[in-house]
């Protein structure tokens, strides 16, 4: 049976999430400035920066630490406060709690034991991204970080490679050239993409192009947490069956060679060129 009460009436206990600026400190909402003030406890990601950006609006709470090790332990904490008549919310480093960061764990702590959850919006640095790309933004898809080891990062951007939807990336610089040399080997350089860097702050920077021009970029040059927003694959690509493929390729390699033959076919219809180059290996074989 489902039990209906409105978040800002009735007496069951609310956790606010709040959203926390990217970078630009402007961007911190009046009313999450409000929403703390009113609080008994701040939980946060990582107590020194929440404690500066906190001092920064003057609001002088006392914190508790919840972060991606902690969570669970933490979310007692906070759960037996909020039970206690407490007023407690919940912010990460930047950007929304639960996308891309701890908090996940809480909220759903605190929804299995009656708790309300309210979320107090501000900015996001993967819509922000989207907005500024001029790709696609009817459909897109949200991945976040894709996983840190390249064998790990490749399969995962093959089970992508098909989405006709614009994808969302977020990565952070040390890890940065890797990805994007991995994204464009397994989605294919031509795609155009994006690459979004010190979103709202003084160097912001959009830097459009293929995926190809991008991953050439010099790895000096991208300094700070970047997100990287990549065209989705043609309808033509998904509505290609590796039996289709193979055909395609076999009337390419009456005129050129394999490797020819691969980069003709994968460009041509907007295909991750390793799968082309996969379904060679078995014509070959046979």
């Amino acid at each position: 049976m489902i039990v209906r009460e409105l978040n800002y009436e009735g007496s069951s206990p609310l956790l606010y999430l709040v959203a926390t600026p990217i970078g630009n400190l402007g961007e911190f909402t009046p009313r999450a400035i409000d929403i703390l003030k009113q609080m008994d406890f701040v939980a946060c990601e990582d107590t020194r920066n929440s404690g500066l950006l906190l001092q920064r609006f003057s609001i002088n709470k006392p914190l508790i630490s919840c972060h991606e090790h902690n969570e669970e332990s933490a979310s007692d904490k906070i759960i037996a406060l909020l039970k206690g008549g407490k007023k407690v919310a919940y912010v990460s480093d930047a950007g929304y709690p639960v996308v891309s960061d701890p908090g996940n764990r809480l909220a759903k702590r605190c929804l299995k034991e009656g708790i309300k959850v309210a979320v107090v919006n501000g900015p996001n640095a993967g819509i922000c991204a989207l907005v500024g790309s001029g790709l696609d933004a009817e459909h897109f898809y949200f991945y976040g970080f894709l996983p840190a080891k390249s064998c790990e990062r490749k399969a995962e951007l093959q089970t992508l490679a098909s989405l006709s939807c614009t994808l969302v990336f977020y990565e952070s610089p040390h890890r940065i050239k890797a990805m994007l040399i991995d994204v464009k080997d397994t989605l294919g350089g031509e795609r155009p993409a994006c690459l979004c860097r010190e979103l709202t702050k003084a160097h912001e920077e959009y830097i459009h192009g293929t995926l190809a021009e991008i991953a050439a970029l010099d790895e000096v040059t991208l300094i700070g947490e970047m997100v990287l927003v990549v065209s989705g694959a043609s309808k033509t690509a998904k509505e290609l069956s590796d039996a289709d493929i193979a055909m395609i390729l076999k009337e390419k390699l009456v005129s050129l060679s394999g490797k020819d033959a691969v980069k003709e076919v994968a460009k041509e219809n907007a295909i991750p060129k390793n799968r082309v180059y996969s379904i060679y290996l078995s014509l070959m074989a046979h």
